[in-house]
């Protein structure tokens, strides 16, 4: 019996390994077809992760090329205006003949003669598109605001002690050279259109050969004359006042620089522009920040320091104000752009004895036949 019992068991363990084999390859060949789809769909999300990683990659090194293009095409418009300023400064004055005849040398000739005799414009200055030529004027009243303003401000305290009286005194600056550049490139862009009618008559680009001859020819702006009319405006303007020691020609070099910004302003499409302030106004967080010397909590404005900057009715960059409280009451009569610079006759007795401007270097005839306080 128990040989009999031992040949069954090895029988049956002989049966058991003959048989593993073979289920082991029917197990093989099962799971190998496994593994292989499995493979597969590792691939595709490996390559398709792949794909997104190139996207991205692309998209942002398009988006870097995009900002070099732009960086590149500012800096080319700042290098043609620094350009066309070193050639003019390095240009010698012509004989000195007479005062007169250098006098009328220097100055920029009008659009007429500059058409006849038939200019070559600088190819950069040229090809410069609206978003560079953008750029670099905000640029530049940023640079005005952070250097020139203060460089202004410095000479104006030699003379006066009062800090308020002197931003007063650069606002109301800033303000009038926008008021008269905006003139003279009317007049100027007037006579543009006179001189170049007879070439282009019947064109159906005419404005724009127009707005290409006045992008390319800045350089004929008058601004000297603007200077003296923002000086002149200035001096009537009731709301500055000043030592009779001090004279407006010290901002000579700061107005012809916000009038040459202002006037460049206007050939962008659309034009930029200052914002409108007036003293007491409701205090605006989108157009102005507090200077460091604001009552935080109050609502309105006492007085302006630095006009904002906008491009229709978007705000582009911020303007500078001061507020206080009881700044309505305290406030003089707001800055106007009407072209009557004198006070008007109805304004009250009392609002004047109030203000501070008591004095003027050409005050108008109304304010003259008032009693002093």
């Amino acid at each position: 019996m128990l040989k009999s019992l031992q040949a069954q068991e090895e029988s049956r363990h002989k049966n058991l390994e003959h048989r593993s084999p073979e289920h082991w390859s029917v197990d093989s060949r099962s799971s190998e077809p496994r593994t292989s789809e499995q493979r597969k769909l590792e691939q595709r999300v490996l390559d398709k992760r792949s794909t997104e990683h190139r996207t991205e990659v692309i998209s942002d090194y398009e988006k870097q090329l995009q900002t070099l293009k732009d960086e590149i095409a500012v800096l080319s418009a700042e290098k043609s205006v620094l350009q066309g300023r070193s050639v003019r400064s390095r240009t010698p004055s012509p004989a000195p003949r007479s005062r007169s005849r250098s006098r009328s040398r220097s100055r920029p000739a009008s659009p007429s003669t500059a058409v006849a005799k038939v200019r070559s414009p600088s190819p950069n200055r040229a090809k410069a598109s609206s978003v560079a030529r953008k750029a670099a004027l905000l640029s530049r009243f940023s640079d005005a605001y952070s250097q020139a303003r203060l460089d202004a401000q410095c000479l104006l305290r030699r003379c006066i002690d009062k800090a308020e009286t002197v931003q007063r005194i650069i606002y109301v600056a800033t303000v009038e050279a926008f008021h008269v550049a905006k003139m003279a490139f009317r007049h100027f862009k007037i006579r543009v259109r006179k001189s170049l009618t007879p070439s282009y008559a019947g064109c159906s680009n005419f404005e724009d050969a127009v707005s290409d001859y006045i992008i390319c020819h800045l350089d004929l702006y008058d601004s000297q004359s603007s200077v003296n009319d923002v000086i002149r405006a200035m001096n009537v303007n009731p709301k500055i006042s000043f030592p009779p020691e001090v004279d407006f020609c010290l901002l000579s070099d700061f107005i012809q620089e916000i009038c040459c910004i202002a006037f460049a302003m206007q050939t962008l499409d659309p034009p930029l522009d200052i914002a409108f302030g007036a003293d007491g106004e409701i205090f605006n967080d989108c157009k102005y920040r507090r200077s460091y010397d604001s009552d935080f909590t109050a609502p309105l404005v006492f007085y302006h320091v630095w006009p904002a900057l906008m491009e229709n009715d978007c705000v582009i960059m911020k303007g500078e104000a001061v507020t206080k409280r009881g700044a309505f009451w305290n406030s003089v009569r707001p800055v106007s752009r009407c072209r009557s610079r004198s006070l008007s006759p109805i304004c009250p007795r009392s609002h004047i004895g109030l203000s501070t401007v008591s004095r003027s270097r050409s005050p108008s005839p109304i304010r003259c036949g008032l009693p002093r306080f």
